[in-house]
């Protein structure tokens, strides 16, 4: 596993996203981006292939975007809570309708365990202690709960191709995962069973751009240009035909664990101990 030392004060008492929160996360592309019903149709899948209903703690939830399409999508069947700690962006989640948590996941109370699942949306990179956080996830899961884990994939083909130039090797990106360190982590924390490993998502805009223009600083505001851009082609009736070929070549990329992100899903043991979070 590589991570980043030091690490940045901000990053790690939260004042970085903070400020993420009114410049990018509220921004009006991001926005968008993300109310678009396929922006979190990956994560849908996953998740709903293993919980069909019960009581959801998404962390990381920003503005709340996947916790409400999980309930538009399915009325009546979820109980959904929020955590994070961006003031801004839970504000926003707030005014949606979604309850939210606000501060550092792993100095949360929780009355044991009262989850069914937990979801880790592209958070373990920006914390400094992740295998912390999924003992901390181990002890508020049901048994017989689910953890999801999405993390940027360091063994990916934009990786490959990109390596340090690749704009997801980020400053709030403090730790970088392959499918094996991912694996060891998990197993590391205890009291879960690996059910998935994969590979998933695959933008090659952002792999055509970074290699025709490299750069060591991509603008949030054009990374939310690009996410309200890119859902709304890959929602386009008419692109149907380039649909299909996008699909086709992510599904390769996927199954030869080269797409940009990993997916793990892990579940709570029935009669495991789940170490104490420090």
């Amino acid at each position: 596993m590589l991570f980043a030392s030091p690490v940045r004060p901000e990053l790690l008492n939260g004042r970085f996203y903070d400020r993420e929160g009114s410049e990018y996360y509220t921004s009006v592309d991001k926005v968008s981006g993300d109310c678009v019903p396929i922006r979190f149709h990956r994560e849908l899948r996953v998740f709903q292939s293993y919980c069909r209903s019960g009581r959801v703690l998404d962390v990381g939830c920003n503005t709340g975007a996947f916790l409400h399409q999980l309930r538009v999508n399915n009325p009546g069947q979820y109980e959904v809570v929020g955590a994070d700690v961006s003031g801004p962006a839970l504000e926003h989640a707030r005014k949606a309708g979604i309850p939210v948590l606000e501060g550092p996941f792993d100095t949360h109370d929780f009355p044991g365990p009262s989850f069914d699942a937990l979801t880790f949306w592209a958070v373990l990179e920006h914390v400094n202690q992740p295998l912390e956080f999924l003992r901390k996830a181990g002890s508020v899961l049901k048994p017989q709960g689910y953890c999801f884990v999405l993390v940027p994939n360091m063994r990916s083909l934009a990786v490959r191709l990109l390596g340090s130039r690749y704009r997801y090797v980020m400053p709030e990106h403090i730790n970088y995962f392959t499918a094996s360190t991912l694996a060891r982590m998990a197993e590391a924390a205890g009291g879960f069973e690996t059910v998935e490993l994969r590979s998933s998502h695959f933008n090659p805009v952002v792999l055509g751009q970074d290699l025709l223009r490299p750069r060591s600083h991509v603008p949030a505001a054009e990374r939310a240009a690009l996410l309200k851009r890119t859902n709304a082609w890959k929602s386009n009736p008419r692109l149907r035909p380039v649909q299909f070929m996008y699909k086709t070549m992510e599904a390769v990329l996927s199954r030869l664990g080269l797409a940009d992100n990993l997916i793990l899903v892990l579940q709570r043991l029935s009669s495991a101990r789940i170490p104490a979070s420090r």
